[in-house]
């Protein structure tokens, strides 16, 4: 016996299409594998490779992701919250778009690349005496 108010009702149910469904069964970006960082910046390339013919491929999902990023540049981490996917499924998604041209991926520097911070003060130091 169930209790009252325990029952799924289609509204409260949530999404009607499983993750999986929306890459295909995929859990990795593509034939590469590259890696999406949470921090990695994702930009909408203004003249893909052939645009006519690649959009009708395009699933609604990569579709409201090159919508997402064409109002600004955003995370992998940003793209995931504002279309309410997760994570991992907007990274095959967008491996989808990396490799049709139609976005390029900005990676994050590494901290073992950043300058040290000694040298960055002794430049607004040295800056600041002329």
């Amino acid at each position: 016996m169930t209790e009252p108010g325990s029952h799924w009702y289609d509204a409260d149910a949530g999404p009607l299409v499983r993750p999986y469904a929306m890459t295909g069964g995929r859990t990795k970006p593509g034939p590469s594998n590259v890696r999406f960082d949470l921090i990695a910046l994702v930009v909408v390339d203004d003249d893909p490779p052939d645009a006519a013919a690649g959009a009708s491929l395009l699933g609604p999902e990569h579709r409201a992701l090159l919508t997402l990023c064409r109002a600004e540049t955003q995370s992998v981490a940003e793209l995931a919250a504002d279309a309410d996917l997760p994570v991992g499924v907007v990274r095959v998604l967008l491996g989808d778009l990396l490799e049709a041209g139609y976005v390029a991926v900005s990676r994050p520097v590494p901290p073992a690349q950043l300058p040290d911070e000694r040298i960055l003060r002794e430049v607004v130091d040295g800056l600041r005496a002329l």
